[in-house]
């Protein structure tokens, strides 16, 4: 199994670094026949420098690929992993763009920038497919084995059955016919195994039965498991300690973060402030109504505070008073709303709230008292991701999507407040530029997924009660 796992990792570099080295000729040949033609005009230098700016670029593509993920082969879908490797490429040509314009001096002609981009996303789709291809006959989907409790598996194996290429649930088990049972079962020719929703004790004694004879394990984590993977390991005494602490962010953390927060969204207050105009005069023609929706949202230590968006729905939208999340197909949102909320042009005007110090640009993102009060009486956990400011993006919008279930956002949340740096900062902020065009992350909740989702909840708070 190690020795299959090498060479899979062996393969997936080798794929990897040969698409990025595709995509690096290429702009090598726009480069010498366009791009060192306009700066040899202004500078000159030898073979060294062509060196150091194709190392550059091949350095940047390759760090925006792993950013983005578009060096995932056979982890993502396909299109995933186009469109990941169509953001990297965009992002870093931007960058190489502006780095040739302060060379010569001057705004340079974006058309060859334009042509190589197009001849590199051709490439990219080329390249994905095939090697998608090869991949999965070489690496056929991980045979796996599902230990269960008593909580319904129908959503996880939903969720597995979404990447066939990736996984196959081969069998399952009910930890109810006996640990000694399934640790047998988990031995018999599988992958891997999945354990789902069974007590901590039985949890724990499979695991380590696992870990213990090379049993690969996939693990959907407890509330407390994210809260330990953000724990500090001391060295005090001749044991080790975990130390999870009773704040969330260092006190230089909190002054990086405001400082940050503050820069930009001055800058972009400032850039988008032609498109918040013109989408403001929009509004405002389509109905007459309000161009601004104000909102009572939560934000640290639950401290209430008003949301400010662009109105995407008609002005009658909560006539009777009720909050509700929007659904799929919701006909409460305006055509104008509709285009808003997918170009995520509605956000905008929560710049205004991140310069008062109301938001941040990464954090969990600020739900309604009413909403949280719902989530509270069957999840009390919720309160947990009031720990830190609410966000513009955050962690569950970056690797969930706007209908993945409260409980699980609490997860991603937690994820982020646990692991908190200055570094996923940035990152999250490069990934919500991907997130901005995935069509995934702006679809509604379904139908009946309204507030707490208080039965499912309720299935897993009695689930879980069971490991007290």
């Amino acid at each position: 199994m190690k020795q299959t796992e090498s060479f899979k990792r062996i393969i997936q570099l080798l794929m990897s670094g040969v698409g990025v080295a595709f995509q690096v000729l290429m702009f090598s040949y726009f480069y010498f026949n366009y791009f060192f033609v306009w700066i040899k005009e202004i500078m000159t230098y030898y073979e060294k420098g062509h060196a150091l700016i194709l190392s550059m670029y091949a350095f940047l593509l390759f760090s925006f690929s792993g950013i983005y993920g578009g060096l995932r082969i056979g982890y993502m879908k396909n299109s995933e992993l186009i469109f990941s490797q169509i953001i990297s490429t965009f992002v870093t040509n931007v960058v190489a763009y502006a780095v040739v314009c302060l060379m010569c001096r001057r705004p340079v002609s974006a058309t060859e920038f334009l042509e190589m981009m197009l001849c590199q996303a051709v490439i990219g789709f080329a390249w994905i497919l095939l090697v998608s291809l090869l991949y999965k006959k070489i690496f056929p989907p991980r045979q796996l084995l599902l230990i269960h409790g008593d909580r319904p598996t129908a959503s996880i194996i939903h969720k597995l059955e979404s990447r066939k290429d990736k996984y196959e649930v081969k069998s399952t088990i009910n930890i109810r016919e006996g640990e000694e049972k399934v640790c047998k079962e988990a031995l018999y020719g599988y992958d891997a195994v999945v354990i789902w929703d069974i007590p901590s004790k039985e949890r724990n004694n499979i695991l380590k039965f696992c870990y213990g004879h090379g049993v690969r394990v996939y693990i959907m984590p407890k509330i407390s498991d994210v809260i330990l993977s953000g724990a500090e390991m001391l060295h005090v005494f001749d044991t080790p300690i975990l130390l999870t602490r009773e704040y969330s962010l260092r006190m230089e953390q909190r002054f990086v973060k405001r400082l940050v927060d503050l820069v930009l969204s001055i800058v972009l207050i400032l850039i988008t402030s032609p498109i918040m105009l013109i989408t403001a005069i929009v509004i405002k023609l389509y109905d007459r109504g309000p161009v601004i929706y104000k909102q009572v949202r939560c934000t640290k230590d639950a401290r209430e505070f008003k949301i400010l968006k662009f109105r995407s729905m008609r002005v009658d939208a909560e006539r009777d008073g009720v909050a509700r999340l929007a659904k799929a197909k919701d006909d409460r949102i305006t055509p104008i709303g509709k285009f808003i909320r997918k170009c995520r042009i509605d956000e905008l005007p929560q710049l205004i709230n991140i310069f008062k110090g109301d938001m941040s640009f990464i954090g969990p993102r600020p739900e309604r008292p009413e909403i949280i009060r719902q989530y509270l009486e069957t999840m009390p956990e919720f309160a947990f991701r009031m720990k830190v400011k609410a966000g513009l993006a955050g962690y569950a919008q970056v690797y969930g999507k706007y209908n993945t279930t409260p409980y699980d956002k609490l997860k991603l949340d937690l994820c982020y407040i646990e692991k908190y740096s200055i570094w996923m900062d940035l990152k999250l902020m490069l990934l919500t530029f991907k997130v901005l065009f995935w069509p995934d992350s702006t679809e509604g909740v379904a139908e009946g997924q309204i507030t707490a989702l208080k039965e499912a909840i309720s299935e897993k708070k009695s689930a879980e009660e069971k490991d007290d």
